[in-house]
């Protein structure tokens, strides 16, 4: 059964840090690219963050370029974001989830999870 735990959000003041983690069990995520997406009230899932297998390629959304850095840890499947030099606007819902190489994020892995909340206080 393929499932996703994240984990590590809180509450930090404006200018803190922050490190996610993602544990993805199941063979499907061992060879998929991985990304970290948020989700802030009353606005759409957005991307941040994502990690090609076994880690060469990293992309980021420009509103965290320079400040949010996605790793992975393939022998734990796991997947972590540390996030520096955190904003209020950083405030949201983190959820992690795979694809397959070259495919969209529509084709997403495995079902949403709940996610870890972060809150930055100003």
């Amino acid at each position: 059964q393929v499932q996703l735990v994240e984990s590590g959000g809180g509450l930090v003041q404006a200018g803190g840090s922050l490190r996610l983690a993602c544990a993805a069990s199941g063979r499907t995520f061992s060879t998929a690219t991985m990304g970290w997406f948020r989700q802030a009230p009353g606005k759409e899932r957005e991307f941040v963050a994502g990690i090609s297998w076994p880690g060469g390629i990293t992309t980021y959304a420009d509103s965290v370029k320079g400040r949010f850095t996605i790793s992975r840890d393939n022998s734990k499947n796991t997947v972590y974001l540390e996030m520096n030099s955190l904003k209020p606007g950083d405030t949201a819902v983190y959820l992690c989830n795979g694809k397959r190489s070259g495919s969209s994020w529509s084709k997403s892995l495995a079902s949403w999870g709940q996610g870890t909340q972060v809150t930055v206080s100003s």
